[in-house]
């Protein structure tokens, strides 16, 4: 059990970091998960919230208590402000390079409200036209994080997983109640762990493929056999709808 939550625990880490979580209506258990931030952190984020109201930016967060630079350059960047003037508040790229942002966007003649608008037309062209390595070392910044920078104005306030596909509903399951045992579904990956693969099966509550459940043959790590987005085919094992987990399996299927 104790493996289990640790290995749980850092797959909700690996989601959270990835996707980001929104400041102004995360709870303190999730904001714990968010690099940088411990239990007494988040919960002085959420009072000083319920204390002031919404966050308007990024920067509101220094004036949370016992948040200090080291703390705020850890967890920033995992943390979306939708409310905020500022836009670049409601994407992933780190407040530290917001000026390296704005230099980028001016470079390639936007600004930006182009950003906050959707109006950045043709700019992974002008940045082929102009050379990655050139405009990356005009700007001051590595090539990978001029990549990161582009992927995030392109799509402010994305939400990556909107972008894997969507499972194949079976006509009549909607809800972990309609599940039973034996059945056949089609799901898709959301998250692979050291112990299995998370699937949605379009119930609104992943399930899990224990690692020994994804082959017929030995598998030594969940990646060997599948990753974040595969379409699979699962066998419903077990249902527990009070504790609201879901075990699935890929085998003799």
């Amino acid at each position: 059990p104790k493996r289990l939550d640790e290995s749980l625990k850092a797959v909700v880490e690996d989601a959270v970091n990835s996707v980001g979580v929104d400041l102004n209506t995360a709870s303190v258990s999730l904001l714990q998960y968010v690099s940088g931030i411990n239990s007494s952190v988040a919960q002085n984020i959420v009072d000083y919230r319920e204390e002031n109201g919404k966050f308007k930016s990024r920067s509101e967060l220094m004036k949370v208590k016992r948040l200090g630079d080291k703390v705020f350059t850890q967890c920033a960047g995992f943390l979306r402000v939708p409310e905020s003037d500022n836009v670049l508040d409601n994407t992933g790229v780190h407040p530290e390079s917001y000026e390296a942002c704005q230099k980028f966007l001016k470079r390639l003649g936007y600004d930006i409200d182009d950003v906050k608008d959707r109006k950045l037309y043709n700019m992974e062209s002008f940045v082929k036209l102009l050379g990655e390595e050139k405009l990356s070392e005009e700007i001051g910044i590595g090539v990978p994080t001029m990549r990161d920078i582009i992927k995030e104005l392109m799509k402010p306030g994305r939400d990556p997983r909107e972008e894997l596909p969507k499972p194949i509903l079976m006509t009549g399951v909607i809800e972990m109640t309609d599940l039973k045992p034996g059945m056949i579904l089609n799901g898709t990956v959301r998250n692979v762990a050291d112990f299995g693969a998370f699937v949605d099966i379009g119930v609104h509550q992943d399930g899990l493929v224990h690692i020994s459940q994804l082959a017929d043959k030995f598998v030594k790590h969940p990646l060997d056999v599948v990753k974040v987005g595969d379409i699979v085919k699962v066998k419903v094992l077990d249902v527990d709808v009070e504790r609201k987990r879901i075990s699935l399996s890929m085998k003799d299927i």
